[in-house]
C-alpha cells in the first residue's frame, strides 16, 4: 500500500459545505484504506495500491463530482514528494516574522513559465519567490494576503492550483511517516 494526500482545491467555499465524514466515505467507496482528514476537509490523507497519481487524481475527481455536483480540483502528492519540498527549503534566507510560507500545487508544469521570480503580486506585499516543477512558494505577511497567490498563479500560468502553508506540509509529512 502507498501513501497519498490529496489537496482538494476550494471543496468548502462559495456557498458549498462539505462535511470530512462525506469525503471519507466518498474516498473509502473508491477503494482506498486508512483515510483521514487533516486540519481540514481539503487535506486527505489515504493508501492505495495503484501507484499512478493522474490516475488517482481522476477517480477522486469523477467521484466527487457525482457526489457534490461541481467540480473539485485534486493534487495527489505522496509523503516523500512532500519530504522533499521541506528538505528543499524554498523559505530559506526570508524573514520570519509575521510571514506565512506558502506552497503552490499546480495540476501541470507549465511549458513556459512567464513569471519573473521573484516578484511581487500586484497591490500586494505578497511575492511568489521561486518555483520548481508543480510547486510554486510564495510569502505572504498578513491582511488576508495568504489567498492572492492561488488565483494570481492560476491567472499567470492558466493552470489550476491549490496553496498550503508549508507548516501545514510539514505537519503532515510528519505525521504521516
Amino acid at each position: 500500500m502507498l501513501r497519498f494526500v490529496a489537496f482538494l482545491r476550494g471543496i468548502n467555499v462559495g456557498g458549498h459545505t462539505v462535511v470530512k465524514e462525506k469525503l471519507k466515505e466518498a474516498f473509502t467507496s473508491i477503494g482506498f484504506q486508512n483515510v483521514s482528514t487533516y486540519k481540514q476537509s481539503g487535506n486527505i490523507i489515504f493508501e492505495a495500491d495503484e501507484g499512478n497519481p493522474l490516475e488517482i487524481e481522476a477517480q477522486i475527481e469523477e467521484k466527487l463530482a457525482a457526489l457534490l455536483g461541481y467540480d473539485v480540483a485534486v493534487f495527489i502528492r505522496t509523503i516523500p514528494q512532500l519530504k522533499s519540498i521541506i528538505k528543499l527549503d524554498p523559505f530559506s534566507g526570508q524573514p520570519p516574522q509575521d510571514t506565512s510560507f506558502l506552497v503552490t500545487f499546480l495540476k501541470n508544469t507549465p511549458v513556459n513559465f512567464p513569471i519573473q521570480i521573484p516578484l511581487t503580486i500586484p497591490k500586494s506585499t505578497a511575492k511568489v519567490i521561486s518555483a520548481r516543477g508543480t510547486e510554486v512558494f510564495s510569502v505572504t505577511h498578513g491582511g488576508g494576503e495568504g489567498a492572492l497567490p492561488n488565483p494570481f498563479l492560476e491567472a499567470k500560468l492558466r493552470v489550476r492550483a491549490t496553496t498550503r502553508n508549508i507548516n501545514t506540509i510539514r505537519e503532515i509529512a510528519e505525521k504521516y511517516l
